[in-house]
């Protein structure tokens, strides 16, 4: 199995990290943000890096699509893994051209309002992930998995 792992730099990065029990031991690649924090982490991973500022800039937001193009393409994972943010919205919607699998999973800090990225990738989503049992009233198909940290 090959996951791609998407998210930005800092504690999205960190929660993707903290899921290494799960991917440690499969092919994956990451694609995440040319930040000091990403670098440092991920020095020994396969890193495709996303143009950013991500939030609300639709520049970005094209040419992190044309992106998502090319790494699906050509890496053809399995499985998509985000936990935010706005980088994981073309890779989400892609992959059902590519025929691969998506896993979100909405940030530990909500806990009973949604992230704009949660709400735009839900109806695409294979599997939402939510860490607050208040969080299943804002997503209803969502499954709780509690706190990953």
């Amino acid at each position: 199995m090959k996951v791609c792992l998407v998210g930005s730099s800092g504690g999205h990065l960190a929660h993707l990290y903290l899921l290494k029990k799960f991917w440690k031991d499969k092919e994956r690649i990451w694609v995440t943000f040319d930040k000091q924090d990403s670098r440092s982490i991920l020095k020994q991973e396969k890193v495709y890096h996303c143009h950013f500022p991500t939030n609300r800039n639709f520049k970005n937001l094209f040419l992190n699509t044309i992106l998502a193009w090319k790494v699906l393409r050509k890496e053809k994972p399995d499985l998509i893994i985000s936990s935010g943010a706005a980088v994981a919205i073309p890779f989400f919607y892609l992959s059902k051209l590519f025929k691969c699998k998506t896993i979100y999973i909405e940030v530990f800090d909500r806990i009973d309002t949604p992230t704009l990225t949660g709400k735009i990738v839900y109806p695409v989503a294979d599997k939402f992930v939510v860490q607050w049992e208040d969080m299943k009233k804002v997503y209803p198909k969502a499954i709780n998995f509690g706190g990953i940290f």
